[in-house]
């Protein structure tokens, strides 16, 4: 079963901003090519660090105020967001081992 959240202009407040762990925010759109290739990598570090991570993705396309809202330009577009705030961005699609070099400090301790 996925663990990645659907985001949306108006459940991105909730999910995202008022969330007590730390975000990863895939910013994509179906069309997008290397949007497609990083799929898997989101997909298995929302199932690897379930507990210490969330994970949403946002469709660009369908959600155009909040993809606005944080200045994405290119997709596909990662947002790590902590206590409401974005606190680093990765753009393109990069391997898993970059994108964990990137989300590691961020993430909460389980306890």
């Amino acid at each position: 079963m996925s663990k990645v959240i659907t985001g949306t202009d108006a459940n991105f407040e909730g999910e995202v901003l008022g969330s007590e762990k730390p975000v990863l925010v895939d910013f994509w759109a179906p069309w997008c090519g290397p949007c497609r290739m990083i799929a898997p990598v989101v997909e298995e570090l929302a199932n690897e660090l379930d507990g210490q991570l969330k994970v949403v993705k946002v469709n660009t396309d369908e959600n155009f105020t909040t993809s606005v809202q944080y200045g994405i330009r290119s997709i596909p577009t990662l947002g790590i967001f902590k206590d409401g705030k974005l606190v680093d961005t990765v753009v393109g699609a990069v391997p898993k081992s970059h994108l964990m070099e990137k989300v590691e400090p961020h993430l909460a301790t389980v306890n």
